[in-house]
């Protein structure tokens, strides 16, 4: 420890290296998450749908993914997604573009989750009341019960997003340049590999600890309003 020196890790010598990295993490967290609640959503819709043929495939995908390591589902889209790429005509993709398109199909599942449990939250009077005005299923679930959902699991929502912060650090495997790449090259420039560690760290503690008080006020907000 008495060989740690942080005097070189400024701003000034830390940006060229950090700030693309930054930007492609909060890039990547708040498309996956776009992404992941509208087809989460789907699939949530779909296992609440009482059909078979969309109950199934759903529930397949969802429990498939969640028993899956993360960081596995990235080498495996990053390694296969290629041989599509090809046969289709459209080249490799950048290992940012497979790292958004692999989140967006992995943390659905987890939102997914989320809103069929803001969904079956919310009272079945609300639905019979929507069909008793005429509406039909995706009527009913799309004016009356999501909006409902989206209000009662927004903390949760919120607080899945965290996390997907946080592990966006994985694309590292892939050689993504997010914020860990970001640090990791500015450690190898300014030779001082440990103590860039250690301000990583730091910076995703801020960062997450911040989002999560947010989230603390906004679920207190809430709790009042009902």
């Amino acid at each position: 420890m008495t060989d740690l020196d942080f005097s070189r890790l400024t701003w000034e010598t830390l940006s060229a290296y950090v700030s693309k990295g930054l930007i492609f993490s909060f890039q990547l967290t708040l498309m996956a998450m776009l992404g992941g609640i509208i087809l989460g959503t789907l699939l949530a819709m779909m296992r609440l749908s009482g059909r078979k043929w969309l109950e199934v495939p759903a529930a397949i995908y969802v429990d498939t993914l969640r028993s899956i390591p993360l960081v596995l589902v990235i080498l495996w889209v990053y390694l296969l997604l290629p041989y599509a790429t090809q046969a289709m005509g459209w080249g490799n993709f950048a290992p940012e573009t497979t790292a958004l398109i692999t989140f967006t199909l992995f943390e659905a599942t987890y939102y997914s989750e989320i809103m069929r449990a803001g969904i079956q939250s919310v009272s079945k009077g609300q639905s019979f009341a929507g069909y008793a005005l005429g509406m039909n299923y995706r009527q009913t679930m799309s004016l009356v019960v999501l909006p409902q959902a989206f209000r009662n699991m927004l903390p949760v929502l919120l607080t899945q997003t965290i996390v997907l912060f946080q592990d966006t650090s994985l694309v590292y495997a892939i050689g993504a340049y997010d914020l860990l790449k970001g640090f990791e090259t500015a450690g190898k420039n300014i030779q001082r590999p440990v103590e860039t560690y250690l301000a990583v760290a730091a910076v995703y503690f801020v960062i997450c600890f911040s989002l999560s008080m947010l989230v603390r006020r906004l679920q207190k907000k809430i709790a009042i309003i009902r």
